[in-house]
């Protein structure tokens, strides 16, 4: 069992906030836990020997709120200092980076490598402080200190990156920026924002819409915007075509839910009537969707893989022109821990790879701001580190859904039992805001086109309509007027086509500072 004694200003906590929390092995895979708080300790009873570490949602204050790992500890009688692991895991994770992404080699680097050398002495103090509370109120400081150094290193290695794909001539981006779009929303104005935003567009075919009972099929949405597009000339994105999330399902498939033979037909037939409908309009066929994390039929993992496999191939025959996508949901993994008939996301990818499916490239959704596994807050270092895991896959990587709120007012989060739960979810540096919304925005869009390998990134919801994934998150409000994310994508699209630096060196944003 691990046990970490919590300090909140410098006193025991009194409430631990445990949303969103787990226990990870090897290779930062969740494993089975049962976790409680009592005085101010949290106790971590493992279903499986060996070293491991916490993941937990984490205040540390002018920072932001973020679900923070410390490293693998082994069990021990003597709890430990869980604000003092937590720096630890931080310091730990920007000298690696530092290492990996060679950062020494810069000149311009030196006052990034010179804050790094501050903070590690109030990490240092940290460890040489004898009282547990004091020790955690130093490490605090330090861990606060050391996220944000970590996400100016993110941003500082992305512009280096960003601006030498584009000194080299190359697209920075092969396919753009795109938006999902809502099916029932075909107003001119919706339509407007769309062509003036977006280089594509991400086109929804839930099971449930085209075929709502069995038998029974229904295109005039998607035939609606198919049309729209082709006349604007808008590349589209189309999918997923096989998901197990529940808001894709029909209902009267859940009849074949113990019969595995006969959901695979089915799903084969779905399939091959979307694609031959569509197949001459989509130049990227979102193929299966996150049935490593949404197994609501209980299949093994030879029935996933086989699925998997038949997906991407019948598409691939149907549509050899296209690129055939497998899509990664909720890609830290945190669902694992609680269902041990999912897959690791980066399992599941890896598999796929070594097992010689025919497909073409992964997608990656990065949703942060609501509570829930796969929404939950996480730093740039976090995010910039996670897709450095691609590198060796060896297949490009399209971002198919980011967002993050615009606002934590309660009206529109009824749908999470109307307590207003986003600080429960985390934020970034303050509470999130249209400003906020709009800088973490162009923050990660730096970071993910600087990566080599990764070829167009795609925003959720256009608009906060009812149909939203995550309330206030989209670029505009409900009644189509332009927040300020939606300016500054469009900025950040014109910037890119010039040949003006995205960041001068010398007058980089600093991301520490606070909300006015």
């Amino acid at each position: 069992m691990l046990r970490f004694d919590v300090y909140n200003d410098g006193a025991p906590a009194g409430d631990v906030d445990l949303s969103g929390a787990y226990v990870f092995g090897q290779d930062q895979i969740p494993v089975r836990a049962d976790l409680a708080v009592s005085n101010g300790q949290i106790s971590c009873v493992k279903r499986v020997p060996g070293a491991a570490g916490l993941t937990i949602m984490w205040d540390a204050t002018s920072a932001g709120k973020f679900l923070l790992s410390t490293t693998r500890l082994p069990e021990r009688n003597k709890p430990y200092n869980l604000n003092l692991e937590l720096c630890r895991s931080q310091m730990m994770h920007i000298s690696q980076k530092i290492e990996d992404w060679g950062l020494f080699d810069y000149p311009d680097a030196q006052g990034i490598c010179q804050e790094f050398d501050q903070v590690r002495m109030g990490f240092i103090e940290a460890l040489k402080t004898p009282e547990p509370a004091k020790s955690a109120a130093t490490a605090d400081a330090a861990l606060a200190a050391a996220i944000t150094l970590g996400e100016k290193i993110a941003l500082f290695h992305a512009d280096i990156f960003l601006n030498r794909r584009r000194n080299s001539g190359a697209s920075v981006l092969k396919y753009g920026f795109g938006c999902v779009v809502d099916l029932f929303s075909v107003s001119a104005a919706y339509q407007d924002l769309l062509r003036d935003s977006q280089d594509f567009l991400s086109l929804p075919v839930p099971w449930k819409h085209t075929e709502p009972k069995e038998r029974l099929y229904k295109y005039t949405q998607n035939d609606t915007w198919i049309q729209w597009a082709t006349k604007c000339r808008k590349p589209l994105h189309v999918g997923p075509l096989v998901s197990f999330e529940p808001t894709f399902l029909p209902e009267w498939l859940y009849l074949w839910e113990h019969d595995y033979e006969t959901l695979r037909d089915l799903i084969y037939e779905h399939i091959q009537r979307i694609v031959h409908r569509y197949e001459k309009q989509v130049r990227v066929w979102n193929v299966v969707s996150g049935i490593h994390a949404y197994n609501n039929f209980n299949l093994s993992f030879e029935q996933l893989m086989e699925l998997t496999r038949m997906s991407c191939l019948l598409v691939k025959k149907l549509a050899p022109r296209s690129i055939v996508m497998i899509e990664l949901a909720m890609p830290w993994g945190e669902y694992y821990s609680r269902n041990q008939r999912t897959i690791p996301p980066l399992l599941y990818a890896d598999m796929a790879v070594q097992s010689g499916i025919k497909f073409d490239a992964f997608g990656v959704q990065m949703f942060m701001g609501a509570p829930v596994d796969g929404c939950f807050v996480r730093d740039l270092l976090q995010v910039s580190t996670l897709l450095d895991e691609f590198v060796s896959m060896g297949k490009p990587l399209h971002i198919t859904g980011c967002q993050v709120p615009s606002d934590i007012t309660p009206d529109a989060w009824d749908a999470w039992g109307g307590k207003a739960p986003p600080p429960k979810a985390g934020h970034w540096h303050a509470p999130w805001s249209q400003r906020l919304q709009a800088e973490w925005l162009q923050a990660f869009y730096r970071i993910a086109i600087s990566k080599p390998y990764v070829e167009s990134i795609t925003w959720r919801d256009l608009a906060d309509y009812e149909g939203h994934y995550i309330p206030h998150g989209g670029l505009c409000k409900n009644n189509l007027e332009a927040k300020l994310s939606y300016k500054e994508l469009r900025n950040f699209r014109a910037l890119l086509a010039s040949k003006q630096p995205v960041t001068d060196p010398q007058k980089r944003i600093d991301i520490s500072k606070k909300e006015p």
